[in-house]
């Protein structure tokens, strides 16, 4: 499985601005864990628009934020400039390309939601490769399925999804694949066989006009997929949403599971 390009094309906007922050607690946790003192060099291998890279900007010396879609590189570079960050290196580029980025030796390499369109396998390999001894593997993610309770609201939106884009989960040009095993077991047979894992959870309440620019920041429901029925799209889950709730405050609670891996 390699990333899509593609995937993401048309929900780049609404991906920078309606995806959740991660938890202070997670930086912290990184911090502690490496000895993270402003001198390490760092790769945000998926970085979409910097969601990571601009959070830990502050923590390391450098960081190499690598995207195969030019779109989100471009969301990046504009968020790094609104907050006056300029110790990111923007390159695009995908897990399958590592080894030929000319990447300088890595201390810390993160993935978030990107380990998943990954062939893990072989990224693991590659970046034993590139990493120093020391180095360790970051994979953030929401926990395997079913770690938490979906949010009350969670079926209304799919029954609206679904009666625009059908009930198979798009992904570009192909189709949202589910991970055959647990990333854990994938892990613990690379060479970083030595695993911590800590989980977080977070609140996060939004509106309803967030919840909408939520959807389309998904690779299963982007603008792009949805075409000309955007707007009535939209307007189908408004009024959907609001006769759930109509106070227009939709609350979720986010699980965020870390898990570090080392030699």
């Amino acid at each position: 499985m390699t990333a899509d390009p593609h995937a993401f094309v048309s929900a780049e906007a609404h991906y920078a601005a309606f995806r959740p922050r991660y938890p202070d607690a997670l930086y912290r946790l990184l911090a502690d864990r490496f000895g993270l003192d402003g001198t390490q060099r760092a790769l945000d291998l998926g970085c979409g628009p910097g969601t990571v890279a601009l959070e830990l900007a502050d923590l390391v010396h450098t960081i190499i934020a690598v995207d195969p879609a030019a779109g989100m590189l471009e969301q990046g570079r504009a968020l790094a400039r609104e907050r006056g960050i300029d110790n990111i290196r923007w390159q695009q580029g995908d897990s399958n390309t590592l080894r030929d980025l000319g990447l300088p030796p890595l201390d810390l390499a993160v993935m978030a939601k990107s380990f998943h369109w990954t062939d893990r396998v072989r990224v693991l390999e590659d970046l034993s490769r590139i990493t120093t001894e020391q180095a360790g593997i970051v994979i953030i993610s929401a926990g395997p399925p079913g770690t938490t309770p979906l949010p009350t609201w969670a079926p209304v939106v799919a029954d609206v999804r679904a009666a625009y884009l059908g009930t198979v989960r798009r992904a570009g040009s192909g189709t949202y694949p589910e991970p055959a095993e647990p990333y854990e077991e994938t892990v613990r047979r690379s060479p970083f066989p030595k695993v911590d894992i800590t989980s977080f959870d977070q609140l996060v309440v939004r509106s309803t006009e967030e919840l909408i620019g939520l959807q389309l920041s998904n690779s299963y429901s982007t603008p792009a997929q949805l075409g000309t029925r955007r707007k009535a799209f939209e307007e189908d889950l408004r009024c959907a949403l609001l006769e759930h709730e109509p106070s227009g405050r939709f609350e979720e609670t986010i699980r965020t599971e870390v898990l570090i891996t080392t030699r």
